[in-house]
């Protein structure tokens, strides 16, 4: 099956399986570019809550850019690593300032993706998933975020070859999936790595791809009769 065709059916099924997508007003480029950042190595409980603790302690970004490291590191401390978020929020927003002289993103709309990516990784500890999260979530733009979970499950179904790295993941499920799928895809294959395709137990035996994952077809290569009978008792 080719990729394209996979992830179709893939995204189907899920669909089916799940229900339908949540519904989201996006939000401005700065809000989700602060967001995102909040959001690294750590869950969205933590990070929601550092977010909304940043926008109580400080009534506008502009406040945020102006203010000390050690007092925007305060503002978010339950999200972990705050004084590095810190730092990169606190850089960002004055690096955008310095390159716009203003504080908006809304100019990345009339670039072509590829250049509106490089605008936005050149900004520091801004990577891809961060940039396309922007573009996607609140432009509107054909970008497709791979974090964590994405990655787990797309490697493991086979819509990208075994060590590809989430930063060459990222233009290679570009290249492969057509532009309406990326939000629904996106955010379906995040609800299967938390659900079933979680990184240490997957629960194979109750995912409905299954039938098209590399993963599970290597495990029924490998072990396939004890997945699905109890192994023999000791004769001890």
């Amino acid at each position: 099956m080719q990729i394209q065709d996979k992830a179709l059916e893939v995204n189907r099924r899920l669909l089916a399986f799940y229900g339908p997508l949540p519904q989201f007003e996006p939000d401005d480029p700065i809000s989700t570019l602060v967001g995102t950042i909040l959001s690294q190595n750590t869950n969205d409980t933590l990070s929601d809550r550092a977010y909304s603790e940043l926008r109580q302690r400080f009534p506008t970004w502009e406040a945020v850019r102006d203010a000390p490291v050690e007092d925007i590191a305060a503002a978010i401390q339950v999200s972990g690593l705050s004084k590095m978020k810190a730092q990169y929020i606190r850089n960002a927003l004055h690096e955008i300032t310095r390159r716009r002289g203003d504080l908006e993103l809304d100019f990345l709309r009339e670039l072509p993706v590829d250049q509106a990516k490089r605008w936005l990784t050149g900004l520091k500890g801004i990577g891809p998933k961060t940039a396309a999260i922007v573009l996607l979530f609140s432009l509107g733009m054909p970008a497709f975020p791979v974090d964590t979970h994405v990655h787990r499950v797309t490697l493991r179904l086979g819509l990208a070859p075994a060590r590809t790295s989430r930063e060459q993941a990222h233009e290679l499920l570009e290249q492969n999936l057509p532009p309406e799928l990326f939000l629904p895809f996106h955010l379906n294959l995040i609800r299967h790595g938390r659900r079933i395709c979680t990184a240490r137990h997957p629960d194979c035996l109750n995912c409905p791809l299954a039938d098209v994952c590399d993963y599970f077809a290597h495990l029924l290569q490998e072990q396939g009769f004890y997945l699905y009978h109890a192994p023999p008792a000791s004769e001890d």
